[in-house]
């Protein structure tokens, strides 16, 4: 039974990222080189906060470790972006034939890729390992739904680090800062938010994250020149009604 919820949890959580892997990165061995290069920013991120964390000590605040962390991972988002602008041309040079250097967005789909997914390991690891084995949580008293709720969340997460990449990335392109400080604002809002799990606010705090995932995704798509047929019929019917009018 351990072995079935921690295959469960596990795909639940990473099963989109795996999925994105090998349908458009594990074919291209720049956008894998990208893929590591991002994951690495993040963990430096990681030991920046542990470093900020060690020094000013805020057990009895975690709002305010929380607050902090994210504002290092958004400052190593960008050191990601210089990196991988100053790397770019030499991309185009070196690698022409790769799908990197023809689609302005990838460079960012691909490195919040890797943002997302070292993010989600760090925030599951330690729960996988205790769902392995050798027993379950959810007795005396504890959250049955612990696990698979964790879960959701790291899917949640693993995919605004990618939406949250190509908005960041194309604000700092066109000098738009609405879409850096959405990205910042939403990063801060989504971390705070999961700290009501531990007052049982599961569900409150799932379809809250879920809005904001939809929202941040329907901006990073249309942001990447993405069209949806429906939306835009409805466009369209509005202006035909409206110009009839």
């Amino acid at each position: 039974m351990t072995l079935l919820e921690f295959t469960g949890c596990a795909l639940t959580a990473f099963g989109p990222a795996l999925s994105m892997f090998i349908v458009t990165i594990m074919n291209d061995p720049v956008r894998v080189i990208i893929l590591i290069a991002s994951s690495f920013f993040w963990l430096l991120s990681l030991l920046f906060s542990s470093i900020v964390w060690f020094v000013f000590p805020s057990k009895q605040q975690v709002w305010f470790g929380v607050i902090v962390s994210v504002l290092v991972q958004e400052l190593f988002r960008y050191f990601l972006y210089l990196l991988l602008r100053k790397a770019e041309r030499g991309l185009k040079r070196f690698v022409g034939h790769s799908l990197v250097s023809n689609n302005k967005h990838m460079l960012s789909y691909v490195s919040g890729l890797g943002f997302g997914v070292m993010s989600g390991l760090f925030a599951l690891i330690n729960i996988l390992a205790e769902v392995g084995g050798p027993g379950t949580m959810g007795l005396r008293g504890g959250y049955s739904a612990f696990c698979i709720v964790s879960s959701i969340f790291t899917a949640f997460i693993i995919l605004l680090h990618i939406f949250w990449e190509i908005l960041f990335f194309h604000g700092l392109n066109t000098d738009n800062k609405n879409f850096i400080l959405y990205v910042v604002i939403s990063h801060l809002v989504v971390s705070e938010i999961t700290l009501l799990n531990q007052y049982y606010f599961n569900t409150l705090a799932l379809c809250i994250v879920f809005v904001i995932t939809l929202s941040s995704g329907y901006y990073a798509f249309k942001t990447a020149g993405g069209h949806l047929p429906i939306i835009d019929r409805l466009k369209n019917q509005n202006t035909t009604t409206e110009a009839e009018n």
